[in-house]
């Protein structure tokens, strides 16, 4: 029987992370889940750790998308785990496959992944973290700002409903 898709919400952060920041994570992670929504991450650490954690213990599905060639490394909570071999390149991957991104905190990862959804079209939605400047020091346009998980999720699941409605 055909089933309407799930929404697939990435959740992007560093492998180390803050008490604060893990904390953010595994609350958006929890939250997608009961929104119905597949989580992706890249599988490891950190933020993706949280995240998977979080969205485990609502019963969600978490799909981690690894950089390395197998899945030693990964996340205990993951549902399913894609080793690809891709190292970083794999941040593409997780981008294209998302309706819409959180970003929780900032490392060099997580702003080429911020980077490679701006330029792709996915709504970025972030939770502390990189800042995104121009040239006169003003926000540049994209990048939306969120006050908390509760928010963060509300914005990301209403975007990715933009893109891709569920219902026919």
């Amino acid at each position: 029987m055909w089933q309407v898709p799930r929404r697939q919400i990435a959740v992007c952060g560093p492998g180390e992370c803050s008490p604060q920041e893990a904390e953010a994570a595994r609350a958006v992670g929890r939250l997608l889940a009961v929104h119905g929504a597949v989580v992706l991450c890249g599988g490891y650490g950190g933020v993706m750790a949280a995240a998977a954690a979080g969205a485990r213990e609502a019963g969600g599905v978490v799909v981690g998308v690894l950089s390395g060639r197998d899945r030693s490394g990964a996340s205990p909570d993951l549902t399913v785990a894609l080793p690809t071999g891709m190292g970083e390149a794999r941040n593409a991957l997780i981008v294209r496959a998302a309706d819409a991104i959180v970003v929780v905190g900032g490392s060099w990862g997580t702003l080429s992944e911020l980077a490679l959804a701006q330029r792709g079209g996915t709504s970025v939605i972030t939770l502390g973290g990189w800042r995104v400047l121009d040239a006169e020091g003003r926000p540049v346009p994209g990048p939306v700002a969120a006050a908390g998980p509760a928010e963060a999720v509300r914005l990301a699941l209403a975007a990715a409903e933009r893109v891709r409605p569920l219902s026919p």
